[in-house]
């Protein structure tokens, strides 16, 4: 099941999808589907389009080519010794389908503050 639309996804960015574009399109949104619902199945239909749009467009690329790869979360960029570096946030890589921060609390999933101890079942144990 698809949660977004080719439409959606153009009406989102500033270009016009090309046709391989548009069928590289169809199968991410399809591939951003199954992520959606293995972190969230049961979130609202208009919070998925919304997820979906934003991870596919990052996947994409929205066509700006400011050099900076979308989902950057920093960068640096130095001039005669020619070197950029990137820093991705939340684990993808530019062109990689993944949930972002905002992704992830717009599902309300991701972390959580809390701890879990593999010893504290032990101690219950031997408690009773």
């Amino acid at each position: 099941m698809a949660y977004a639309t080719i439409a959606d996804i153009q009406n989102r960015i500033p270009r016009t999808l090309s046709s391989e574009e548009a069928s590289l399109c169809d199968a991410l949104i399809e591939d951003a589907a199954v992520l959606i619902d293995s972190a969230k199945a049961d979130a609202d239909a208009d919070i998925k389009r919304v997820v979906t749009c934003r991870m596919v467009i990052r996947a994409l690329g929205d066509g700006q080519d400011a050099g900076i790869p979308l989902g950057a979360s920093q960068g640096s960029v130095s001039a005669l010794g020619y070197s950029q570096s990137w820093t991705l946030g939340s684990g993808g890589g530019a062109g990689e389908l993944y949930l972002g921060k905002t992704e992830k609390k717009l599902l309300g999933v991701g972390n959580r503050i809390g701890s879990y101890s593999p010893v504290q079942e032990l101690a219950e144990v031997s408690e009773q």
